[in-house]
């Protein structure tokens, strides 16, 4: 947990959020039609009578969102001044600078731990993440995650990556890659989880990815067309298509 190259992504990470980083637009995007989609997907089995933590939370747009809707949450990253947007803006959030692999918080604490985009940044894989994450998690404590799923947009440009020169590197590079469902699952049930649901998700953001016509004015905002083709595409290539997978489980109670 202590590689060059998770070095270079944690180091690149500080560097986005200080540069790019922007609470405000962050809010934004989680009225988008695919946030609201994938909200509806776990929001019914988020636990309400406990503390939740998003680990990798960045500026914490998440943690506004569950705030409002009544949920008590505590906020983690290691870039510190991604918080510092939050705290500025939302100072009765809780928030903490620390490494999902090294939780500062003790066993059983949380009812639920939220992981959105943070797994896949790990070169050396989701395992040691997932298990800090049963750490800190109650008995019958939620899990849910979201990654990048390799589908067919992503096959297609890894293959014409093998055959195109690369650019020259960005400052801001980092580790990242995607998980199918299935190695997805097998990383969470080593880590002492029981797989309750898995859904296919973020159809209209792959295709915002194929240019100006699937894009919409806002951050990141895909068009109504490429909401209503993402529509189409969740329920007719649901896998194939989808832009993350989302896995929620229990941890699973010691006998």
């Amino acid at each position: 947990m202590d590689s060059e190259t998770y070095r270079t992504t944690r180091s690149a990470w500080n560097r986005i959020w200080r540069e790019e980083g922007s609470l405000e637009r962050e809010l934004e995007t989680l009225e988008y039609a695919r946030a609201r989609q994938a909200r509806a997907l776990y929001l019914p089995q988020l636990p309400s009578d406990g503390l939740l933590l998003e680990a990798g939370c960045g500026v914490g747009a998440q943690l506004v969102h569950l705030g409002r809707l009544g949920y008590r949450t505590i906020g983690l990253d290691y870039a510190e001044n991604a918080l510092s947007q939050l705290r500025a803006s939302f100072p009765e959030h809780s928030v903490t600078a620390g490494d999902v692999h090294r939780l500062p918080f003790v066993c059983g604490r949380f009812a639920g731990y939220l992981s959105f985009g943070v797994l896949e940044h790990f070169d050396f894989g989701p395992g040691p993440a997932l298990m800090e994450a049963n750490r800190v998690l109650r008995p019958g404590g939620l899990l849910i995650v979201a990654v990048p799923y390799p589908n067919l947009v992503w096959r297609l440009v890894r293959i014409r990556g093998r055959f195109v020169r690369p650019g020259r590197p960005s400052a801001s590079r980092y580790y990242e890659t995607t998980y199918t469902i299935g190695r997805m699952e097998d990383e969470v049930r080593r880590a002492g989880f029981a797989v309750l649901d898995r859904h296919p998700i973020g159809h209209s953001f792959t295709l915002w990815g194929l240019g100006p016509v699937f894009r919409g004015p806002g951050y990141y905002e895909s068009s109504p067309l490429a909401d209503r083709l993402g529509n189409w595409l969740r329920r007719w290539a649901p896998w194939i298509m989808c832009f993350e997978c989302l896995i929620i489980a229990r941890k699973v109670p010691i006998p």
